[in-house]
C-alpha cells in the first residue's frame, strides 16, 4: 500500500506549480485574461485566420471583439478543412497534433485542432483541480482511481487527411510525460478503450476495477456512466468471480457495491442541469461517498474546475467572453454580476477564436475576484412544435422540481408522434399526477402556455420505460453517430422517433 501513495506523489508534485499559479491568478482575472489573449494574438498573427482578421494589429480585448466575429461549428469546419489536407498554420502557428471529434449531445462530429499549446492549457486546469482534490482529502492519494475511459467506437470511421484524428489513449490529452504521469495512478490502462465492442469493454473495465481494492476516486463524466456500470456488474457478476478468483469476492455482492471497494472516498461527475436528477440513486449505491460535481468542461476546452468548494472560472487556460440573454456587447471574465446568466465563448491555443459553446451558466459567487459558475444546460438545445420553444436547460429545471426528493433512472422530453410531448421515464415510483405538475411546470414558458390554451399542442403524455432505458438511449446515439465520450442524457430532445428506440 506504501508504494501505491509513492506512485501519487510525482504525478502531484508535477501540479503542485500549476496549482500555485491558479490561486495567484483569482486574484487578478483581468490581467491574466488580457495577458492571454495577447500571446494568442502574438503567436498567430502569421497564420491563415490571423492574416484573414488583423491580430497583427489588434493590441486590446475590445478591439479583438470588434475584429473578430463570433464563430461557430459550421464557421470553424472550413478552417479545419484546410488543416486535415495537411496546410500548416492555419488556426495556430503551433503544430496540430491531432483533430479531435466531437459532436456535444446531439450534433453531428466536429473536428477540434489540439495543439501542445492547447495541451498545456488543459494541464493548467487540471492541476489546481487534482492538487486541490488530493490536498483536502490526503488519504485519496494513496490508493488507484479510476478515470472513465472513452472507447472507441466499433463503427467509428476516422476521416481520411493528412493529420491524424483522434487521440490513441485518453491521458494523451495531457502530452507525452504528463500522460505518463497520471497513467501511473490510474485502476483501468488506457489501452481498455481500444475494446470496440461494449460488452466486452464494459467486461475488461469491470475487471480491472475489481482487482483493486484500493480504489479511492472514480471519475465519470455523466452519473448514469457510472450507474449503467453497477448494472453490468450485475450481469457479469458469476463470470468475474470465476475470471478474478472465488477468494477475493465470495463474502461480496454486486448488489452492494460499496463493500467491493471499501476505500473508495470521491466520485467526480456531472452534477449540475439534467445530470443532478441521476445524484441521489449514486448516493444510494455509495453511501457515505463525497459525490463532486465536475466543473464545466468539453473537448473545445474548460470552463470552470471544482475548487475550494467552488467552481472558479479556468481563468489560466483560455480566454472568455461571456454572452448576455438579454443582447449587448459581449462582456469579459472580469465583468460578469452575480445571479446573471450568460452563454460561453472560448479562445484557446487550439485555434477556436470567439467560439460559441453555447453553454449557459450563472454566476453564482466569486472566488476572490474570479466568478464561480454554474452549469445550466445547453442554450442550442431548443425544441419548437408549434411556436413554444423549449429550451434543455429550461426542462431541465422542470423535471429537477417535479422529482424532487426522487431519482428516476431516465428521464426525457422529446416531442411524439402527435402535436405533444411525452416524458419518457424509468423509475420505480411514478409521483401521482405527474403529467398535470409537468404540463403545470412547462406552462411558465410562455410560448408553450399560449400554445396549450390555443390548442396547438397536447397535454404532456408519460411513457414509462422498462429498465435499461439508458443502454438503449445510448444504442441509439451512437447509431446516430455520436461517440460513447459525447453522449449523455438530455432533459429534452428536439428529435422524434425515442418511442421506437426506448420501447423496444
Amino acid at each position: 500500500m506504501k508504494n501505491l501513495g509513492v506512485k501519487s506523489l510525482p504525478w502531484l508534485a508535477a501540479n503542485l506549480p500549476g496549482h500555485l499559479r491558479f490561486r495567484r491568478s483569482l486574484g487578478r482575472p483581468e490581467a491574466v485574461q488580457r495577458s492571454l489573449l495577447g500571446s494568442y494574438l502574438g503567436a498567430n498573427a502569421d497564420t491563415a485566420f490571423g492574416r484573414a482578421h488583423g491580430f497583427a494589429s489588434v493590441r486590446t480585448a475590445e478591439e479583438y471583439r470588434e475584429r473578430v466575429p463570433l464563430l461557430g461549428g459550421d464557421e470553424l469546419t472550413p478552417w479545419v478543412d484546410r488543416i486535415a489536407a495537411g496546410e500548416a498554420r492555419v488556426l495556430t502557428r503551433s503544430p496540430v497534433r491531432t483533430l479531435e471529434p466531437t459532436s456535444g449531445s446531439s450534433a453531428t462530429p466536429k473536428l477540434i485542432p489540439y495543439t501542445p499549446a492547447l495541451q498545456r492549457e488543459i494541464r493548467r486546469a487540471v492541476a489546481p483541480w487534482i492538487v486541490d482534490l488530493y490536498a483536502r482529502r490526503p488519504r485519496l492519494a494513496l490508493g488507484t482511481a479510476y478515470w472513465s475511459i472513452t472507447p472507441l467506437a466499433l463503427d467509428e470511421e476516422r476521416p481520411a487527411g493528412l493529420v491524424r484524428v483522434g487521440f490513441e489513449e485518453d491521458s494523451a490529452y495531457l502530452g507525452g510525460f504528463w500522460s505518463r504521469l497520471a497513467d501511473a495512478t490510474l485502476a483501468v490502462p488506457g489501452l481498455v478503450r481500444h475494446l470496440r465492442e461494449p460488452d466486452t469493454f464494459r467486461y475488461v473495465t469491470l475487471r480491472h476495477l475489481l482487482l483493486r481494492r484500493d480504489l479511492t476516486v472514480i471519475s465519470v463524466w455523466h452519473p448514469s456512466f457510472l450507474l449503467l456500470l453497477l448494472e453490468e456488474l450485475s450481469r457479469f457478476w458469476d463470470a468475474l468471480v470465476r475470471d478474478v478468483g472465488r477468494s477475493r469476492l465470495e463474502k461480496l455482492s454486486p448488489d452492494v457495491p460499496a463493500r467491493i471497494w471499501p476505500r473508495l472516498g470521491l466520485i467526480s461527475c456531472w452534477g449540475d442541469a439534467h445530470a443532478a436528477l441521476s445524484l441521489p440513486e449514486l448516493a444510494r449505491a455509495f453511501p457515505g461517498v463525497e459525490i463532486q460535481p465536475k466543473g464545466l468542461l468539453a473537448t473545445e476546452g474548460f470552463v470552470t474546475i471544482p475548487f475550494g468548494g467552488a467552481w472558479p472560472l479556468a481563468v489560466r487556460s483560455h480566454f472568455f467572453e461571456f454572452l448576455s440573454e438579454d443582447g449587448g456587447d459581449p462582456r469579459f471574465a472580469w465583468e460578469l454580476d452575480e445571479g446573471r446568466v450568460y452563454s460561453v465563448v472560448l479562445t484557446t491555443g487550439g485555434g477556436l477564436y470567439r467560439y460559441r459553446l453555447e453553454d449557459r451558466v450563472r454566476v453564482e459567487g466569486f472566488v476572490e475576484r474570479t466568478p464561480s459558475l454554474r452549469f445550466l444546460g445547453k442554450g442550442g438545445h431548443v425544441s419548437d412544435l408549434r411556436g413554444e420553444k423549449l429550451h434543455e436547460s429550461f426542462v431541465a429545471g422542470v423535471l429537477a422540481r417535479v422529482f424532487e426528493g426522487l431519482a428516476p433512472r431516465f428521464a426525457m422530453l422529446a416531442p411524439g408522434e402527435e402535436a405533444g410531448y411525452v416524458l419518457f421515464l424509468e423509475t420505480d415510483t411514478t409521483p401521482a399526477g405527474l403529467a398535470e405538475r409537468l404540463d403545470e411546470e412547462l406552462s411558465a414558458n410562455p410560448g408553450y402556455r399560449l400554445c396549450r390554451v390555443l390548442g396547438q399542442l397536447a397535454a404532456v403524455r408519460i411513457k414509462t420505460l422498462e429498465p435499461g432505458a439508458f443502454a438503449r438511449y445510448l444504442h441509439r446515439c451512437r447509431e446516430r453517430g455520436q461517440r460513447w465520450g459525447d453522449v449523455k442524457p438530455l432533459a429534452l430532445s428536439p428529435l422524434r422517433g425515442w418511442e421506437e428506440a426506448l420501447m423496444p
